[in-house]
């Protein structure tokens, strides 16, 4: 590429990061790298599900990227209204059904490796990856012009003009950001600032797996979960019906009432269990199932086909003061992890990459204007991704019965929550950002 007008390097490989690369491709005066810490771009995990909302942002990429995650996900994409979750209520011997979620949209369920290679895909050659590049630092000059130099775990170095931290939860952009932001910031403002930059227990342990759909399809062949998204814990089928992704949750209520609060004289403690305070470990089956013993006979039905799995203590990011300082920004997961009980954070990823893309590709955007570019991606997505990850967190809480809801009101309750992922549209503030892009004169601060 002959003299682009900006150089930009995304720091992180996931789907957040790659949703980014494959944006930006579409413009030939924008060069991108992305820097993946792994020695391959494979993401790992189990299922993923993408609401109707950021779905349709996907949609914008074109039918040839569609039509591959469709045949990834086994259905077709509609806007019709359509059983998405049957919510049963299960802490006890003989269980019975509570509501049923009802959505304007499919929730797209894919295998997480399947999705990302999709994305990989369609990265054109333009766009240079490097793996094994852990970045450990960066430093930006304090003027406009002059290049981003990161640093790599292996003493490599490299410059960019914008950096983008798509880097995760676990990101090393966010506390060098931050720490730029609150630098002449008064004592109290910069304790509270600073006190978001590592992530926080959200109180939330998940117990995850996949479960062979044949094993549990030869001992109970009608089981609810080979056919549709079950919530007594979350169990949907996913990889054309080769597998039910499994979760299932404790939630300690104290700790997640405070989760979001960006306050640095509130305690939070580490998590207390099987991981000896790391974040995700190794559960033969009967370590798995212990939590669930005393749950209804189809649950243990379900139960019975575990072979292992794994335990995650859910870690979040408080709600940040800021996601960009200069040209330096932050997105995903490393801009607003949250607990996966909408399913919602790799769709809001897929939506930060977009309006990213909107604001730093627009041909009124220069050198000199990327931190009003990247001003403009704050002001419009922090608060709607934050008020996601509330939305969230509330979920659970309601399908935990930590709030005083009549169980007669739970479905409209959980309902009401949950529909701004497929009754609201990302398109309103991609038109407010090509707004405050082209009138430089609007104040956004």
């Amino acid at each position: 590429m002959s003299n682009p007008k900006f150089r930009i390097a995304i720091c992180g490989g996931g789907v957040g990061g790659l949703t980014l690369a494959v944006a930006l491709s579409r413009y030939q005066d924008i060069a991108v790298d992305v820097y993946e810490a792994a020695q391959s771009f494979r993401e790992i995990g189990a299922g993923v599900g993408v609401w109707p909302r950021a779905f349709r942002v996907l949609r914008k990429f074109g039918p040839d990227l569609e039509q591959q995650l469709v045949q990834r996900c086994g259905y077709e994409y509609t806007d019709e209204y359509v059983l998405a979750v049957k919510a049963r209520k299960s802490d006890q011997a003989v269980g019975f059904e509570l509501f049923d979620l009802m959505t304007k949209g499919r929730l797209m369920r894919f295998h997480r490796a399947d999705f990302h290679d999709v994305l990989l895909s369609f990265l054109p050659s333009s766009c240079t990856t490097h793996n094994a590049k852990r970045l450990i630092s960066y430093t930006q000059p304090s003027d406009n012009c002059s290049p981003i130099t990161l640093t790599f775990k292996d003493g490599s170095t490299a410059i960019c003009d914008v950096l983008i931290g798509a880097d995760g939860i676990k990101s090393i952009v966010r506390p060098y950001m931050l720490r730029e932001l609150a630098e002449n910031m008064d004592p109290e403002e910069k304790k509270s600032v600073l006190s978001c930059m590592d992530p926080i227990w959200s109180g939330v342990a998940a117990y995850r797996t996949l479960i062979s759909a044949q094993k549990l399809r030869e001992r109970y062949p009608d089981h609810s979960t080979l056919r549709q998204f079950t919530q007594y814990f979350l169990a949907y089928p996913i990889s054309h019906g080769q597998y039910v992704n499994f979760a299932g949750f404790t939630l300690e209520r104290d700790l997640v009432d405070l989760a979001y609060k960006p306050d640095a004289d509130i305690p939070r403690p580490s998590f207390k269990g099987k991981t000896n305070d790391e974040w995700v470990s190794k559960l033969t089956a009967q370590e798995f199932i212990e939590p669930f013993k005393d749950l209804e006979e189809d649950a243990q039905h379900l139960l019975e086909c575990i072979e292992n799995g794994t335990l995650w203590a859910v870690h979040t990011t408080k709600n940040l003061p800021s996601t960009n300082f200069g040209r330096v920004a932050i997105m995903g997961d490393a801009a607003h992890a949250m607990t996966p009980f909408q399913g919602s954070g790799a769709g809001q990823g897929i939506e930060d990459a977009y309006l990213l893309m909107t604001v730093l590709g627009h041909k009124s955007t220069t050198l000199e204007t990327v931190p009003r570019a990247l001003a403009i991606y704050d002001k419009l997505r922090r608060p709607f991704s934050s008020e996601v990850a509330r939305r969230s967190m509330r979920g659970g809480q309601l399908c935990a019965f930590q709030e005083e809801v009549p169980l007669h009101e739970l479905g409209d309750t959980v309902t009401k929550n949950w529909e701004w992922a497929w009754l609201t549209e990302l398109d309103d503030a991609v038109e407010e950002a090509v707004r405050l892009v082209e009138d430089s004169s609007i104040d956004i601060s």
